[in-house]
Parts: C-alpha cells; structure tokens; sequence
C-alpha cells in the first residue's frame, strides 16, 4: 500500500529490514570493541565491512553516489570526528586521538532491504561539554521516537527533536534530514529534526524510518569539504548523531535496528 509517495510494509517486509538493521547494530558493535586513541578510521571501516559480508550482508554505504556524476561514497562507514556532522571519509591516514568524538553511521543491504544506524562515541578521555552534547543528542533521537505513532504527524516528530535540542543551548542541522528506508536507502518522506507539531504528513502504521537528529553545540551551518562528501560544522564546533530504523506503530514505534552490541556506551 502506498499513502501519498510513501510505502506502507507489510510484515515480511518490516522482518527484512529488521535484520538487515540488526546486521547494522553488530557491525557498530565490532566497531565499538576497537575505539581507542590510535586507530585509524580505515581499520574500523575494513572490520566493518568483513563483519556485513561475513553475515551475507552488502555494505551499504559503499560506491554510493549521491547523484550519477557525483564521486561514490568510498568507505562502508561515514566516520565523522569532532567538527564533521555526516560522510566523514574512513582514511588509512586519520588516526583518532584521546578526546575525540565520532559518529560512526553504517547501512547493511541485505535480501532486497536495507538497514541504517548511526551512534557518536567518545575517545579516551573527552571533555564534559562533548559528553553533555552526545548525551542530549541521543536523548533527542529518543524524545522523537516517541511520537513516532499511527495517527501522530511527522511534525510531531521534528518538533520533539527541536525542543529537546534547543533547550538545552543546541542547535539543529537542518539541511541533512532523515529518511524513508526499505527497498531503497532513502525513501520518502524526508524526516527533518526541526518542524511543528501537528503539521507534515500523517503517520500510518508500517511507515519505515530512519530518524538521526546531527546537533552541533554552536551554530547551526554547515559546509561541504572539498571531497564532495564531509559535511563538518562552519563554525568547527563539535556535532554529534544518532539514529535508528524504526516502524510506526499504533501505540509506540518499533525499533528494528540496536545499539545493543556496542560498548562503552555513554
């Protein structure tokens, strides 16, 4: 079924993603077990990649292109350190250091479905105004799958990410939004973290989603690298990001992806 340019799942639809969003989580969980001062992001991604296959998943992410004349994406992981929102490129030459931040994002293809999860963690020993960033960030991914309900509005949902962010003196990114998810990586409808309530398009249950609220704890611009691809902060303040795959649901969305396999979490 198909409400306005979104498709409504069915079940066996909704189990695919689930385990493709399920690889995703372990892949994150492999990930986690090797952040420490020192590691190149090259090494994560290559873990990354042989923990998807191994399990008979595609890495997603990798040789993506953005628009058919676009450079592909060259990684399985977007692997964004401190000042890098979204697309950080995985690199044999990027080391991470004690005090970092990076948000790890991955997406699994996995029999004609496909799974997106993002998490932000902390190297060594991070200073308590990056903690306070991740801690709100995830908080506010939480705050807008709860209204991720049958009869609620995708406003709703932007506006409880936008509430939650600002009012603790953040600021949301706008021009990088979440996503439709199924067959395709990105489906309708876009799922901006900022918005009203009660206005957008009207959630019905079997919409699959992939909500990721990016907050930067100074102001909200962003600009592109050079590489076409990383997206940092304008004014290098750091930026954290969280996301999950989720059904709507009559009562309460169901999560389909995890971040139960990774550890240290904050």
């Amino acid at each position: 079924m198909v409400v306005g340019t979104v498709t409504i799942k069915t079940e066996e639809e909704i189990e695919l993603i689930r385990e493709s969003a399920m690889l995703v989580g372990r892949a994150l969980g492999e990930v986690s077990r090797l952040l420490e001062p020192g590691i190149s992001t090259l090494k994560l991604d290559q873990v990354a990649e042989e923990c998807i296959r191994d399990h008979g998943g595609i890495p997603a992410f990798k040789d993506y292109k953005q628009s058919p004349v676009d450079a592909p994406f060259p990684g399985t992981l977007c692997v964004s350190v401190n000042e890098e929102v979204v697309h950080g490129f995985p690199l044999a030459d990027k080391f991470l250091v004690d005090g970092d931040i990076v948000a790890v994002d991955c997406g699994v293809f996995m029999n004609g479905y496909y799974g997106d999860c993002a998490y932000t963690f902390g190297i060594g020993e991070v200073v308590s105004k990056k903690l306070r960033l991740m801690k709100v960030t995830n908080e506010a991914l939480y705050k807008g799958l709860e209204k991720a309900v049958e009869g609620g509005f995708l406003g709703d949902v932007s506006h409880a990410i936008q509430f939650h962010v600002e009012s603790h003196g953040y600021s949301v990114v706008r021009e990088m939004v979440g996503h439709g998810i199924g067959s395709k990586l990105h489906e309708p409808p876009e799922v901006p973290n900022y918005g009203r309530k009660r206005s957008g398009l009207k959630l019905v249950e079997g919409m699959t989603l992939a909500i990721e609220p990016m907050v930067n704890l100074g102001r909200r611009k962003i600009v592109v690298e050079s590489d076409g691809w990383t997206i940092r902060t304008s004014d290098r303040s750091p930026s954290a990001h969280y996301e999950h795959t989720i059904v709507v649901r009559k009562d309460q969305c169901e999560i389909l992806s995890s971040h139960e396999f990774i550890v240290n979490q904050i």
